[in-house]
């Protein structure tokens, strides 16, 4: 059965999202006090514990089974010239993914991933969306329901990402429409445009943000008009992963921009995400603060595939082994007060 039947059950579901399990965060905070620390020495970690207690709804949460998940989509877009490389590439890419040659295939196997990739009518690019909306309304809810289909309640984490030439075009033009703010305020290089590319970009974008100025600016109309079939998936990922209270992590400004039309509407989308790294398109550090999410690495990455998800999984790993593995006060036969007098003393 299809997650999203129709734009109604798409926007059902954005309006009624779970919450995570007060209890097992309230738990989990209790047993990080009485680890044998000082009461937030750890920092992030910490919070990254409580945050999967209460998601998982366990007092120490785990990382059993977990799925990184990309999706892959070309555009319509890409007649106007707006990326170093042709369209051609996404399917190439999709073909090394198979045969275990690219980085997210390292990424995931070190950070104890399965890898699913999901190529979504590579030979029929979206239609051009500066003329015309770049999908049809059953094509959008089909992109949607192939990325909710990925997400199955046995996960304890899912990471997300995208292989598409020319996505951060799209990534863009949803930004600016939901966000606010003109076409040069989001686009960026990508995978490496000079200025006159950029310009070009930018260009493109404005022309598309104009043409669709005055269609409804609804989630799904924003996602169908300006977005891509790997980004609707991937936001049907994550609303999907929200109904099940499964754990996020987000990739970079494309992934996150496929939140961003969501977010105006129920700006909680996120609260099951955590945002996996900072990419260098310039655009996703002001992404990210609009989203209200603090990334967990920096690490001037800007590849895609989810690959900044899969490294900071690591992050997520040792934040989850620290909070269940080390002893309480009363188990070390430790005092609280010496061992926050010994913090104070190093």
């Amino acid at each position: 059965m299809s997650a999203f039947a129709s734009p109604a059950a798409f926007d059902a579901a954005l309006a009624d999202l779970a919450m995570p399990d007060a209890a097992a965060a309230a738990a989990a905070r209790a047993r990080q006090d009485d680890l044998t620390k000082p009461p937030g020495s750890l920092g992030r970690l910490e919070d990254i514990a409580v945050f999967m207690a209460g998601w998982q709804g366990r007092e120490r949460p785990g990382i059993t089974r977990g799925r990184t998940a990309i999706f892959a989509g070309n555009h319509g877009f890409m007649v106007h010239g707006v990326s170093a490389f042709p369209t051609s590439v996404t399917a190439g890419m999709v073909a090394n993914f198979a045969a275990g040659g690219a980085a997210i295939n390292a990424l995931a196997g070190v950070a104890g991933l399965e890898l699913m990739v999901v190529p979504l009518d590579l030979d029929r690019p979206t239609a051009d969306f500066t003329c015309a909306p770049a999908m049809t309304e059953a094509e959008c809810l089909a992109a949607l329901n192939a990325g909710a289909a990925v997400v199955t309640p046995d996960l304890d984490i899912l990471t997300l990402g995208e292989m598409g030439i020319g996505n951060t075009t799209a990534a863009a033009a949803l930004c600016a429409r939901s966000l606010g703010g003109g076409a040069a305020e989001w686009a960026g290089p990508g995978t490496g445009l000079d200025a006159a590319g950029v310009a070009r970009k930018v260009a493109v974008i404005a022309r598309a943000l104009a043409f669709h100025a005055d269609a409804p600016h609804t989630p799904f109309e924003t996602l169908r008009r300006l977005g891509g079939r790997e980004i609707a998936a991937m936001a049907g990922a994550v609303l999907r992963a929200r109904a099940l209270r499964i754990p996020v992590v987000l990739d970079g400004f494309i992934t996150c921009a496929a939140l961003a039309p969501l977010a105006v509407v129920a700006p909680g989308i996120v609260d099951h995400c955590l945002a996996g790294h900072c990419s260098a398109e310039p655009g996703h550090v002001r992404l990210l603060a609009r989203l209200g999410l603090v990334p967990l690495l920096n690490l001037g990455m800007r590849l895609g595939e989810g690959s900044g998800a899969a490294v900071a999984v690591g992050v997520i790993r040792a934040a989850l082994a620290a909070h269940d593995q080390m002893a309480t006060f009363a188990q070390a036969g430790v005092a609280s007060g010496v061992a926050a007098g010994a913090e104070g003393q190093a």
